[in-house]
């Protein structure tokens, strides 16, 4: 796994051992920070289920002027602080070994800029992130929340929550679901 773009571009990252955690392929990232780079620059980027870091330091290398990284597994963790050694944004990071659900409470943010997840599949952290992010200060209606998903999970609650769908990317067996809150 590799940096895509940007001031890291190129620089190999380290991946926990074990299947516990599942790097975005290359090329996947490629396509979502494609999809992402208008939201960026000088971007408050929280990368929730961070696994080793991949996505949120792609996003401080594109230009996030900060990333917070929460995991909860201590093997990640430790390769998150190499990888944000090793690329030099460590003084860019927050590093939280807490379970999502409570290091969410734990960001003191204006504004987060773009939150992205990657939860493990088929049960439901995505819905109950969701219920807990719609009541966070920093997340405003600007602010543009991705889920990283299998293909066959559901989104038709999203509404109830007080989220639009805005776009959903597919591809072999998983999707990217862009979502806003509606005010």
């Amino acid at each position: 796994m590799r940096v895509i773009a940007g001031r890291a571009r190129s620089l190999r990252l380290k991946t926990p051992e074990g299947l516990d955690t599942r790097p975005t392929t290359d090329r996947i990232k490629e396509t979502l920070f494609n999809m992402l780079q208008p939201y960026l620059q000088g971007a408050v980027f929280i990368d929730l289920f961070s696994g080793s870091g991949g996505i949120g330091i792609e996003a401080l290398s594109r230009g996030a002027e900060r990333a917070y990284f929460v995991e909860l597994h201590k093997d990640a963790i430790a390769c998150i602080l190499d990888n944000l050694k090793f690329t030099r944004f460590t003084e860019n990071a927050t590093v939280l070994k807490q379970d999502a659900l409570v290091a969410i409470c734990g960001i003191h943010e204006k504004e987060a800029d773009v939150i992205f997840m990657d939860p493990p599949y088929g049960q439901e952290y995505e819905k109950r992130v969701l219920e807990r992010l719609r009541d966070m200060p920093y997340v405003t209606e600007n602010t543009l929340i991705v889920v990283e998903a299998l293909l066959e999970t559901d989104f038709s609650y999203a509404e109830s929550l007080g989220y639009v769908i805005t776009k959903e990317k597919c591809y072999k067996t998983n999707k990217h679901v862009f979502l806003k809150k509606y005010y």
